[in-house]
């Protein structure tokens, strides 16, 4: 059975959970949201702290902890951001790391979004 965890983000007008927790797992995917539901569009340092601060909120509120964290997908729309990606990723995870695919993609959702993440944490 799943249960939805309200992590206090407004809802939005996509069919979706910001996180669903199932059988001791939690899914949550989160981008540059801010708390009002605007997107943050600014450099990708900012957009990459904001984008982990809701991260965190979601693997807190579902009970766990960031080291609880298995695996990280990140999504970002130019390759050379990695470097700022993973200076901010360090502040947030410690060794050892969760499990981590990064992929450059053409666009997101929302024009000026250059970051989103997909985590799973053991919850």
């Amino acid at each position: 059975m799943k249960e939805v965890i309200d992590v206090g983000l407004p809802d939005i007008a996509q069919p979706f959970s910001w996180a669903v927790k199932a059988r001791g797992l939690l899914f949550t995917t989160h981008g540059p949201i801010r708390a009002d539901g605007s997107i943050d569009t600014g450099p990708i340092g900012q957009q990459t702290r904001l984008t982990l601060e809701n991260v965190r909120r979601s693997v807190s509120t579902a009970g766990a902890r960031m080291s609880d964290v298995v695996q990280v997908l990140i999504y970002m729309t130019d390759e050379g951001d990695m470097p700022v990606i993973d200076g901010v990723y360090r502040e947030f995870f410690a060794a050892p790391y969760p499990n981590r695919s990064s992929v450059a993609v053409r666009a997101l959702v929302v024009p000026g979004m250059r970051i989103e993440m997909v985590v799973y944490a053991a919850a």
